[in-house]
């Protein structure tokens, strides 16, 4: 497994734009496929993108398609999330999911997790 650590959450205004980071421990980064997944108050956590770990293919949920853009910087050893376009509907706690299966990752079942990091859109 590896350690995951968020960051970049803020507040923002609707129609902005945020950027989070996912930095990740080992040596063995680059194994592994990763996921962001996101929590709103009162709901259940649901996914949110995910890249393999060439970073070659991505998948996103139809709610961010088009607005938000997963990548990573496996010398940094370290995933993004970049959302622009940002809705009050996209305020949640934000998480990184890593796992060495892609469809693990996509099922929210991944062995490794990080805390979370929040995200707060104002309309």
């Amino acid at each position: 497994q590896v350690q995951l650590v968020e960051s970049g959450g803020g507040l923002v205004q609707a129609g902005g734009s945020l950027r989070l980071s996912c930095a990740a421990s080992g040596r063995t980064f680059s194994s592994y496929q990763m996921g962001w997944f996101r929590q709103a108050p009162g709901k259940e956590r649901e996914f949110v993108a995910a890249i393999t770990w060439s970073g070659s293919n991505t998948y996103y949920a139809d709610s961010v398609k088009g607005r938000f853009t997963i990548s990573r910087d496996n010398a940094k050893n370290t995933v993004y999330l970049q959302m622009n376009s940002l809705k009050p509907e996209d305020t949640a706690v934000y998480y990184c999911a890593a796992d060495r299966s892609f469809s693990t990752v996509v099922a929210g079942k991944s062995g490794s997790w990080g805390q979370g990091t929040q995200v707060t859109i104002s309309s």
